[in-house]
């Protein structure tokens, strides 16, 4: 038994087929040469992270230099570490220059090897391996849809960013081009600028190396699903290379009427001066879809019970669609991204990344809402009477009046973006004092026009148990033509145009020092002047004139860290950060970005970050384990309203607290596993509404855990075969802030089983939800969008 265990505990040599992606995929995120922005980090990183670490890196560049010699890896070379012990991934930013295992904050990492395994598609399927984060489905009148997620309960919509650059686009991001997915969590305005109150997502982008590989990937399944992937990169020079990333998919969702998504991406890069002192990476993202938004059900209290829930869970069909046939989605996305860096000696580096951004959409969607008389009818055995209102909840007052519904109507958006983004990290000694400091601006615009269109007929009624989506010809007329049709932007009139734009100035500072080998005390912070702009124009200008607001905020974000690393495995902190988010932040993906100046409205909300934990990567980098214990506070809570969905400001101020676990690595030969735990305590301290007062923060679940892990049986013979699943598990989670409407658990099994037939062609069959429970992904104060049903999905790849 002892010898058993003694060889299970070896440096594990890379094994063909499924293991062998996962290795090769850790060992290519290592390699210098295939990421120029951390090229000079990794030449740089015994000087950074202390001698302790020294070993291992090297370790490390031993393996990657094996995989970078040729276009072919050998079947077998000696890696230590694990595409699944994620510890030792570096976080993809200049400004946080240590790996996730150094960096003190926790860090969710989903690597490329676990989304190969799970045939990830999105970058919504990718964040459903972080405990925490949690899908909503839009807001108010401004109907906005796209990738709108949450983290430990708080809003990261305008938190999402690409190689360290935000994505202003409110689209669904498919993962095509996405090499990691990390969630840095709770606030780091330190490095991100305002907002990350719950914290922030980066996806790394697959760009150009010095191995060549093309690579392609054919998927088709249930619910008439046919993908194709291709990954073409090439190597031009001894330090040129050239990649071109390119997806096109088409799908309906299993277990939900009418709803489908086509689309399709290019996103070609080339690098100049890989492995040199200075390099220079170009970068461009195209995608574009056509798709009907699904914004779900209604979410109703049945009479005499305690709190709503979705009506599908009082025997009413999964599959029902309560939209209409004029229902679109329709996106066209750019993104054009230049990242130079220049290592001044070995000391001092020097980073600039720039992007600019082009967003354009579409957007027609209906909100159901079944008000009480729909409710009574149902529950008491009319259901012929019960009708959905598809033009949302009934609104009054503030120009719009009763009779009037708080609608998305359909409207065009053009958005446009640049950031900009310079940062110098610099490792010397003052004395024995050690320091390695990252400091920089970040200058950002944001611009936003918007276009609202109107129905001249108006929107029919949909039967509850019987919706039909078919409502003909409604006669959409641009907004300026039928005034009288408008509805009203978040209380602020009716209005056909409204544009607008944020502008941030930003400088960033912090230092890290090691009084010792093995303790260091990390401070910084970030000051920031942002400056927006909003204004409404047109429609009833008589009754409602125009207006414009207009709002200049300056903040200053300090943190602090104090960190342990008794030896190049394990690291403990302490850290405390501080977050605020002004008015006009939503820009593109707010329904309205800027209020009027109430205290409410005019104050920013302010979170504070308290935060201890530990990070372990054992058995020779095979495992990696993480676990914290924090407390986060935030004060001046946005909440949305439960009828209306419209997002309002309040002095309320609520806390969450909790423990998170994760492990992920390899048990033995061939065997991967990666597993989270989440156990939070959430609730509103302080409230002047007191039905709010100690409840439970919304969409923030008591507990939640993930599991995943996959086994390669004879990887070396010709009936090789890789097996596994795993589970994804939420708590239930409460809608809105008086705890008065729910949403009940999630729980998710899914499967894989996979056959590579040499070191080059593979064969995959994925099953999804395989127990058809009905769960809810997309999630809102009164609504709920029920997930996929059982689903499969075969799979065919190759990789040269």
């Amino acid at each position: 038994m002892s010898r058993f265990i003694s060889r299970c505990l070896q440096p594990l040599p890379v094994m063909t087929g499924l293991a062998l992606a996962a290795s090769a995929a850790q060992a290519a995120s290592l390699d210098p040469t295939t990421d120029p922005h951390r090229a000079h980090e990794r030449i740089d990183d015994q000087k950074r992270t202390r001698d302790a670490r020294s070993d291992s890196t090297a370790k490390h560049a031993d393996a990657d230099k094996v995989l970078a010699e040729g276009s072919h890896a050998p079947e077998t070379v000696t890696v230590v570490g694990h595409g699944f012990n994620t510890l030792h991934e570096p976080t993809g930013l200049s400004r946080m220059p240590q790996d996730v295992l150094h960096t003190p904050q926790q860090i969710n990492v989903v690597p490329q090897a676990l989304m190969k395994q799970q045939n990830v598609k999105s970058l919504d399927e990718a964040l459903r391996n972080v405990p925490g984060v949690t899908s909503s489905i839009g807001e108010g009148a401004g109907g906005m849809n796209g990738d709108q997620f949450l983290i430990r309960g708080f809003q990261a919509q305008n938190d999402i960013y690409e190689d360290g650059l935000r994505d202003f686009g409110v689209y669904s991001r498919d993962a095509f081009n996405l090499e990691t997915v990390s969630v840095i969590k709770g606030p780091s305005s330190e490095v991100f600028g305002n907002g990350t109150t719950g914290g922030a997502i980066n996806m790394k982008t697959k760009t150009a190396g010095l191995t060549d590989r093309y690579a392609a990937e054919f998927s088709g399944g249930s619910g008439s699903y046919y993908r194709g992937t291709l990954d073409f990169n090439k190597r031009l020079d001894s330090s040129t290379a050239l990649r071109i990333t390119g997806m096109g998919s088409e799908n309906n969702i299993v277990g939900r009427d009418y709803i489908y998504s086509h689309r399709w991406g290019i996103a070609p890069s080339i690098a100049f001066g890989l492995g040199r002192r200075t390099t220079l990476v170009l970068q461009y993202m195209h995608q574009q879809e056509n798709s009907v938004p699904d914004f779900g059900v209604p979410v109703v209290k049945k009479p005499g019970a305690a709190f709503g829930a979705p009506i599908t869970e009082y025997g009413i069909r999964r599959t029902n669609f309560y939209g209409t046939n004029n229902d679109q989605n329709a996106t066209n996305d750019n993104m054009e991204t230049a990242r130079f860096s220049f290592r001044l000696n070995k000391h001092i580096t020097f980073y600039d990344d720039l992007r600019g951004g082009q967003y354009y959409r579409t957007f027609a969607a209906s909100k159901a809402t079944c008000d009480t008389t729909c409710v009574n009818n149902y529950f008491l055995g009319n259901s012929n009477a019960a009708l959905v209102a598809r033009s949302g909840p009934v609104g009054a007052g503030n120009g719009v009046g009763p009779g009037t519904y708080m609608a998305p109507l359909p409207y065009q958006q053009t958005s446009w973006s640049v950031q900009n983004v310079g940062s110098m990290v610099a490792d010397f000694d003052t004395g024995f004092l050690k320091h390695q400091i990252v400091a920089g601006f970040d200058i950002e615009r944001v611009n936003d026009v918007r276009s609202q269109s109107t129905y001249l007929k108006a929107k029919p009624y949909a039967n509850l148990v019987n919706p039909n989506p078919y409502v003909g010809n409604l006669d959409l007329v641009p907004g300026e033509a039928n005034p009288g049709g408008l509805v009203t932007l978040g209380s602020l009139g009716a209005k056909p145009h409204s544009n607008g734009y944020g502008f941030d100035t930003g400088l960033f500072f912090f230092d890290q020092i090691w009084i010792t080998k093995w303790l260091s005390v990390k401070g910084g912070f970030r000051w920031d002047r942002w400056q927006t702009s909003y204004n409404l124009t047109g429609g009833n200008v008589a009754k409602n004139p125009d207006i414009h607001f207009h709002n200049v905020s300056s903040v200053f974000n300090p943190n602090v860290s104090l960190v342990l690393t008794p030896d190049e495995h394990q690291t403990y902190y302490f850290t405390w950060a501080n977050s605020t988010t002004p008015m006009g932040m939503y820009v593109t993906n707010g329904s309205v970005p800027i209020r009027p100046g109430t205290n409410s409205y005019a104050s920013p909300e302010k979170a504070n970050l308290y935060e201890v934990g530990a990070k372990y990567s054992a058995f020779h980098d095979r495992i990696g384990f993480t676990a914290s214990l924090f407390r986060l506070e935030k004060g001046n809570a946005m909440n949305a309203d439960p009828v209306t969905g419209e997002i309002l400001g309040s002095s309320d101020r609520q806390r969450n607290q909790g423990l998170e676990l994760s492990v992920g690595g390899m048990v033995m030969r061939g065997w991967n596993v990666s597993a989270t735990y989440a156990l939070y305590d959430s609730d509103t301290t302080s409230s002047a509404t007191k039905a709010n007062l100690g409840r439970q923060v919304q969409y923030v679940p008591h507990n939640q855990a993930t599991l995943w892990s996959v086994y390669e049986a004879f990887p070396d013979k010709p009936y090789n075969i890789a097996f596994g699943g795993g589970l994804t598990w939420r708590q239930h989670v409460w809608l809105d802030a008086a705890n008065t409407m729910r949403a009940p658990a999630n729980l998710d099994f899914d499967a894989v089983l996979s056959h590579h037939f040499n070191d080059h062609w593979k064969i995959a069959m994925n099953g999804y939800n395989l127990a058809n429970r009905l769960n809810y992904q997309s999630l809102f104060s009164n609504r709920a969008t029920p997930t996929a049903g059982r689903t499969f999905m075969g799979q065919l790849s190759f990789t040269y």
